[in-house]
């Protein structure tokens, strides 16, 4: 039996300008401080750590996991880059009368927080992006990494992404009943610093709840993700003018600590804290200092966090 992990305060969708629908998950109370957090690679609105859900109470933050297209409750849909995610949450953020609000980018979530930081500057009060993907191809690319490999396969990834994604779907339907100790595997393979993290049998449910019940309607998300993480992005990560803050393992071996300190040298004014003998999801242990730290980037910071609206853009 796996343990309870503690439930979204309320789980719904935003219907877009355009008909689509965004699947979303709450976490905390309902008028603090707004920070969307965006999954990582595969991921839903559920893969937000136990330690973040508590946190957001106690630190009165108003914690919103969004679903990208083809996952989840999100319809299906491929962007024409990382950058264009941006109009998403821009139309997102407008229905649900957020004015300013920080985002977190786990993983593959991290080049939408960073397009977001760019193209949406006026209402990202900061970033933190948590052992984020690079740029696989531009003058901002490091060169290297897992991540980088899906380039090659660039076209035949958008031509077949809709059977893909429907075959990972079926995949993970199938494998739901082994998905328990399929997790043990990874864990077991990962280095000791993320044992450590994901020792906790809370993380492992967190994990599993995630992952079946974002896959119960389509699974084509991680496509997309793979098919735009082999474009260019749409933006140089130079022009962004928000605080930025990277949190990476230093014993990663999806997206390697380089790639970490590459864009964290270019994103003007950026910091980068490393943890060591971590990999890939370790930093999600830090999920409460994480919070913390975007909070004292707010402006007003010392102010009690209040019910935040506006106008239509």
């Amino acid at each position: 039996m796996l343990p309870v992990v503690p439930t979204p305060r309320m789980e719904g969708t935003v219907e877009l300008v355009d008909g689509r629908r965004v699947g979303y998950a709450e976490y905390g109370p309902p008028h603090g401080r707004p920070i969307l957090w965006f999954h990582g690679t595969p991921g839903a609105r559920r893969q937000v750590p136990p330690v973040a859900r508590r946190a957001a109470y106690e630190l009165n933050v108003r914690i919103i996991s969004v679903e990208r297209p083809g996952v989840g409750a999100s319809t299906r849909h491929l962007h024409r880059s990382i950058l264009a995610y941006a109009d998403d949450i821009d139309d997102f953020t407008t229905r649900l009368g957020i004015e300013e609000f920080g985002i977190i980018g786990l993983s593959g979530g991290g080049p939408y927080a960073l397009g977001c930081a760019y193209a949406l500057g006026e209402h990202v009060v900061a970033v933190a992006v948590l052992g984020g993907v690079a740029p696989t191809c531009g003058p901002d690319a490091p060169g290297g990494g897992v991540v980088g490999l899906t380039k090659p396969f660039h076209i035949p990834l958008r031509a077949l992404r809709d059977p893909l994604g429907w075959s990972l779907w079926a995949t993970t339907r199938v494998l739901r009943p082994v998905a328990s100790p399929g997790f043990d595997v990874y864990m077991h393979l990962s280095p000791e610093g993320d044992q450590r993290v994901f020792a906790r049998p809370e993380m492992k449910a967190m994990f599993i709840d995630d992952l079946v019940g974002g896959a119960r309607r389509h699974f084509a998300a991680f496509v997309y993700d793979l098919v735009l993480f082999g474009r260019p992005w749409g933006f140089s990560v130079r022009d962004i003018r928000v605080p930025v803050r990277f949190w990476h393992g230093d014993a990663d071996h999806i997206v390697p600590l380089a790639h970490g300190q590459h864009l964290a040298s270019l994103v003007p004014g950026a910091t980068l804290r490393v943890r060591e003998g971590e990999s890939h999801l370790g930093s999600l242990d830090a999920a409460e200092e994480i919070l913390t730290e975007l909070l004292v980037l707010w402006p007003g910071a010392d102010a009690e966090a209040t019910p935040i609206h506006r106008d239509a853009r």
